[in-house]
């Protein structure tokens, strides 16, 4: 369901752009830790013909809570039944993934590591003919596990 409370299948977010999301659960720490990268990440590929987009495990008023003006600035889907994490078989949360126009999840990287959120975002900019951003960047978090997805 998108923040504005839309609720359609995943099939029918895919109809014209690719989904780079970057899943989050505004009820841990390691999820707040990677906000602040995180929007830097997706507002570097907002150019690409993927859709940049958060998706929040919780309810519509949570998300706009935990991501503030964020929610002016990216399109923010909820799954507080975790439906779309369970979909992509998501273990841990922060996550970064990529899903194609076919529906298939083409990249993905669970909790915070640079290097594998970098390849991520490199498969995005290499399906879309974009420039990959830098990750990281001084300020960005060091390394880190997630917390369980499906708790």
């Amino acid at each position: 369901m998108s923040l504005g409370g839309e609720t359609r299948p995943l099939e029918e977010w895919l109809t014209t752009f690719h989904l780079a999301s970057v899943v989050l659960d505004p009820y841990t720490n390691e999820s707040s830790w990677v906000l602040k990268t995180a929007a830097r990440i997706l507002e570097n590929l907002r150019g690409t013909d993927a859709r940049v987009n958060f998706v929040v495990t919780a309810d519509a008023d949570s998300a706009r809570q935990f991501l503030g003006p964020l929610t002016e600035q990216f399109l923010v889907y909820c799954d507080p039944s975790r439906a779309f994490v369970r979909t992509l078989n998501l273990s841990q949360l922060p996550a970064f993934v990529f899903i194609r126009l076919d529906g298939t999840l083409q990249a993905s990287a669970e909790g915070w590591d640079a290097a594998e959120w970098r390849a991520v975002a490199e498969q995005i900019a290499a399906a879309t003919a974009w420039i990959s951003p830098t990750i990281p960047v001084a300020g960005d978090p060091g390394p880190f596990h997630g917390t369980p997805a499906l708790g």
